[in-house]
């Protein structure tokens, strides 16, 4: 994958940046470093060593968690892709998925090993990594696997031939997007010379037509041990992975060729510049870019400051001169921390009904403003404990510290994430200023017409400052605690569980543990009216729940989010229909005081009319963005189609236009009135999982909920199996380069009926693993027909109704192949079940991979909350573990062929089919099709 997928906050914070410190596990002595490798540096935990090769290796040990994150950085991006290249990164990361001679097929491998793996390509950098469970096998596997496929990886033509059309698919994906065909329209035009104005995924014509000498001889220059950092993180022995990294890596030669030093400087920028694209799409657009400085200059801090001050919700200044104003439904601004001088970008969303003229005005003004008037302290102070809070609470986790630290790797030196953390701490209101007045220039900037100016006022932007002296003898803080070596198999946790159970109260389960950095997690459900009392209030039902943290009697909706950042806290309140509830992150010593503002969040919302205004904008814009959606569209219509109740039903599914109408009505007495007539605790559970005192936080529980009880009652609504006739649909969905489609089927089924297990493992193996799946190895990796295909199994707990789905996006004009491949798939499965050998590998990673997700505290507090409901216990995970371990394939087969019939799923499809069949028919393989260079 290339990454592009952004929050609307700093673009550092979305991709992790900034490294929590630690207390190290005791590191390897002086004796203990094996020969080849010396030891360079440690800083709060983690430590750095260098081999005679030139790898640098970095340890991070983590006994809190049972997992272990190998991740590995290779300094190669599109930055250093030449002409005719581009998108060859992006590529390479695909290939090296396709196998070495001594692990001839990885995704198989990476499902069997439970592993969550992945790949991404930024402009910098690329990196791979797998998380798993920390045994010595898995651990010297995965370190055996990145070893191997640095240097021995097939890149050949048999597999270029299926996989450049996989990464045709992610590219035309990509097209779909407005928000990204924008940002990379503006990018292009901000930078003429430098590769940071081309996209990562690269031109659709190199990546159609790169010869496979060229992809292996890149592979060949970059992919060495003298280009690459590996870290590993988690529980481990840090001497005896030391030993067993020389053992794999060791062996790899340095390699004696020089790699080219990248030597493009983007001139400065010498006026005003504007792109305009017309696509199809239903909601309008406005961004704009300013060219900065690297993300190792000490200044960048003060930029990333200066973004939060701009864009922060509700207190921004863009958000209050364009949301409050109603100028448009929402705005963003993230920068790019980049080796080399990068930019920032900001942007706005604006209903088609609006003036997107007078969005675009208001946005340059807020922007020129902020170059005309320093911010006060305290938006400066606010803006640095919104960062520092999720650069503290990102990286608590080994693994998160194992993926994060690639960006600064990318950027010069991992050291860098701590003088980020420092420099952050350092900003000051005159700094934010300064960098405004520097930077925030109309000669800057990529948004309007090219404007002569007679006295051009010019950005000089500084070059990437000397890295190893900013890092030199850096020694950082003093880390923090360990966590203990928790064990997340179901028999321990639920002996380590303590509920408190009572009718018509609250629930409670509790499981304390020390954690790295204290942390502790908590979820709270509530559970609201039934089904005559929340008939035609599905829409009030959501908006209620969005309404909670906008505002209560005696807090703004500022000074609640200034309280959770001062807290350390990430929560999230989500709820609709008869559901709502709060996450929450936070560490021990401030969990007391966030959870009694998240009680008077839940208990006293004040239900500003303004804010329920801006709010309807907000989900009113999202409706609109969905419209011309092939991956909306196809969705909506299966549900509706898959859930057939009627108009009003809270298990209703609306079309776009009557959500929109439903939003339109909605008011803001409704919502006072929903909320009168159902929230209240007596009918809810709470999990807490993590470091925390238990009777302090159970009196807490007692206190703030208790006694808070609904006005209506609470009955389950029953979601019983209905069997629906199949459908085969086509949605037109023009200029769309990605389609999608979607298939499935009801079943009559409930978790706790025999043959569910075996449907797990069906599939599983069918669409649920990695990209060695059924469907994956038919229509991914052998075929080239789409870059995401999977399935989706579900049951539910109480009623006998189940559910599987298959989904895919793919090329309009392969819609006949992908289908036909998908039947032929399915039926084979029925027919023909599964193999021994394929069975006893799905378990094997389909196990580890719960044991993995029973180690992430809050998706624990998650199972531990929902089990309450349920009146079940962990001893239920173990039995159905139990039941997967019994299976055969026989077993399989059987349950398979009694619930899956093709000629009753239905299928839907949305796309731009038209377009396809008006283009003269060209087959994927054929030379002409290709230029000359055939390919799948």
């Amino acid at each position: 994958m290339y990454l592009a997928k952004f929050t609307c906050k700093t673009l550092r914070l979305a991709l992790g940046a900034g490294l929590l410190a630690f207390i190290a596990a005791p590191h390897a002595q002086a004796q203990d470093v094996p020969k080849g490798m010396k030891k360079i540096t440690s800083v709060e935990g983690i430590t750095e060593y260098q081999m005679d090769n030139g790898l640098k290796v970095l340890m991070f040990p983590d006994p809190s968690k049972p997992t272990a994150t190998v991740n590995i950085t290779y300094l190669v991006g599109s930055r250093h892709e030449g002409y005719g290249e581009t998108g060859m990164a992006h590529l390479l990361e695909h290939m090296v998925f396709k196998g070495t001679p001594g692990h001839p097929n990885i995704p198989q491998e990476l499902t069997e090993h439970g592993a969550r793996p992945n790949g991404t390509t930024w402009y910098d950098r690329t990196n791979y990594f797998e998380t798993f469970s920390a045994t010595d096998e898995n651990l010297k596997w995965a370190l055996d696997l990145e070893a191997d496929r640095m240097v021995n990886s097939y890149i050949a033509k048999k597999d270029l031939e299926s996989e450049f059309s996989v990464v045709r698919n992610e590219f035309e994906s990509g097209e779909n997007s407005p928000f990204r065909v924008l940002l990379q329209r503006v990018a292009s035009a901000a930078f003429e010379w430098h590769n940071y104005g081309k996209t990562t995924i690269g031109n659709r014509s190199d990546i159609e037509n790169v010869p496979i000498e060229n992809l292996k001889a890149f592979y060949q220059k970059y992919y060495q041990p003298d280009n690459a950092v590996l870290m590993v993180s988690g529980k481990i022995d840090e001497g005896k992975t030391l030993a067993l990294i020389q053992e794999k890596f060791g062996k790899i030669p340095k390699p004696t060729r020089q790699l080219p030093v990248s030597y493009t400087v983007e001139p400065v920028q010498d006026g005003e510049r504007n792109t305009v694209v017309r696509r199809t799409g239903d909601v309008q657009m406005v961004a704009c870019a300013y060219h900065i400085m690297p993300g190792s200059h000490p200044d960048y801090p003060a930029m990333d400051v200066l973004v939060e001050v701009l864009t922060a919700e509700p207190n921004g200044k863009l958000y209050k001169n364009l949301v409050d104003t109603k100028k448009a439904s929402s705005q963003y601004g993230f920068g790019f921390a980049l080796h080399d001088p990068g930019f920032v970008y900001f942007g706005a969303e604006v209903l088609k009904e609006n003036s997107l003229e007078e969005a675009r005005a208001a946005m340059l003004a807020t922007l020129d403003s902020a170059a005309m008037k320093k911010p006060s302290g305290e938006d400066v102070e606010r803006a640095k404990a919104a960062i520092l809070k999720n650069w503290d609470l990102q990286f608590r986790s080994s693994e998160r510290v194992g993926l994060g630290i690639s960006e600064y790797i990318a950027e010069g030196d991992w050291r860098l994430a701590y003088l980020f953390r420092d420099n952050v701490r350092k900003v000051t209101a005159d700094d934010v200023f300064r960098v405004a007045q520097q930077y925030l220039k109309p000669s800057n900037r990529t948004v309007g017409t090219f404007i002569p100016t007679a006295k051009p006022d010019r950005t000089e932007v500084p070059e990437a400052p000397d890295v190893a002296a900013l890092v030199k003898d850096y020694k950082g803080e003093a880390a923090m605690a360990q966590g203990e070596a928790f064990d997340p198999s179901p028999e321990n946790i639920e002996t380590r569980t303590t509920r408190i159970e009572k009718p018509n109260t609250i629930e409670i389960a509790l499981l304390p543990k020390q954690t790295r950095g204290n942390v502790v997690a908590a979820r709270m459900t509530l559970r609201l009216g039934d089904e005559k009392s929340l008939m035609k209030k599905g829409t009030i039902a959501s908006l209620t729940a969005s309404m909670l943290n906008k505002g209560t009697k005696d807090k703004t909706r500022q000074e609640i989010k200034d309280e959770f950042d001062r807290l350390n806290a990430r929560v999230n309140f989500f709820g609709g229909n008869n559901q709502a509830g709060v996450n929450i992150e936070t560490t021990r010593e401030n969990l007391p005081a966030v959870m009694k503002l998240v009680a008077d969040v839940l208990k006293n919302p004040s239900f500003e009319a303004s804010e329920f205004e801006k709010l309807k904008q907000e989900e009113l814009a999202q409706i609109e963005a969905q419209r011309s959606e092939p991956q909306a569209i196809a969705i909506n219509e299966y549900r509706r189609i898959t859930s057939p109740y009627p108009k009003g039903d809270i298990r209703y599914v609306a079309t776009f236009d009557e959500d929109v109408a439903d939003l339109k009505a909605a008011t803001i007495d409704q919502v006072k009135e929903f909320y009168k007539d159902f929230y209240g605790a007596n009918n809810a559970s709470i999990a807490v999982v993590g470091d925390f005192d238990k009777d302090e936080v159970q009196k807490i529980i007692d206190n703030q909920f208790g006694s808070w009880k609904s006005a209506k009652p609470f009955t389950r609504i029953a979601s019983p199996y209905q069997a629906v006739k199949p459908q085969n649909k086509s949605f037109e969905t023009p200029d769309k380069a990605n389609s999608m489609f979607v298939a499935g089927l009801n079943m009559p089924l409930q978790d706790s009926d025999p043959d569910y297990p075996a449907l797990v493992m069906a599939n599983f193996m069918l669409g649920g693993g990695f990209i060695n799946s059924r469907l994956a190895t038919r229509i991914r990796q052998k075929e080239g027909l789409s870059y995401g295909v999977g399935s989706q199994f579900n049951a539910s707990s109480l009623d006998k109704n189940g559910s599987f789905l298959a989904y895919a996006i793919y090329a309009p004009q392969n819609a006949e192949k992908l289908e036909q491949a998908f039947k032929e798939e399915i039926e084979k499965a029925v027919k023909e079940g599964f193999t021994a050998d394929e069975l006893k590998a799905a378990k094997s990673g389909y196990l580890q991979q719960r044991q993995v997700s029973r180690a992430q505290d809050a998706s624990l507090a998650g199972t531990l909350s929902n089990n309450l409901y349920l009146d079940r216990t962990m001893d239920w995970d173990a039995d159905f573990e139990k039941k997967i371990e019994a299976l055969t394939p026989a077993d399989v087969k059987a349950a398979a062929a009694k619930y899956i019939d093709y000629d009753k799923i239905t299928v839907i499809k949305a796309g731009d089919f038209e377009k396809a069949r008006k283009e003269q028919p060209k087959t994927d393989n054929s030379p002409a099709s290709m230029g000359g260079n055939p390919k799948k």
